[in-house]
């Protein structure tokens, strides 16, 4: 566990983030939430995020979007999608890199804990 690592969490649905803010602050690490991908974009947390974790599909700028927005200003983040509707959407072609995962809601937390875990011990 990297309890010292910041973790972002993007989504337009209050209870996800409040859920996945009390679980990963349970596990160690640090949270941060975002209700849209601009409140993001426009916070210092980009510069300083170990992680992201976001909804693909969000009113406004998606979390594919976001995404390639932090490619294009050469922002490396572990990202992990998240959706409440099955299957990729049409917009899922991010060519800069891949995603470290992608679950649809709702998911298995342990498995997303993992993810999370793996992407973190990579980046270290």
């Amino acid at each position: 566990m990297f309890d010292s690592a910041i973790i972002s969490v993007v989504d337009d649905d209050e209870l996800i983030l409040v859920s996945l803010k009390s679980l990963l602050r349970s596990c160690g690490y640090t949270v941060e939430t975002y209700n849209s991908a601009l409140a993001f974009l426009r916070s210092d947390d980009p510069q300083n995020s170990d992680f992201l974790v976001s909804d693909i599909q969000m009113p406004g700028m998606c979390g594919v979007e976001l995404y390639e927005a932090l490619a294009a200003r050469n922002i490396h983040i572990p990202t992990l999608f998240i959706t409440g509707k099955p299957g990729l959407p049409p917009q899922f072609s991010v060519k800069v890199r891949k995603p470290e995962g992608y679950f649809s809601k709702p998911f298995d937390t342990q498995a997303l804990l993992t993810c999370i875990e793996r992407a973190l011990q990579r980046r270290r």
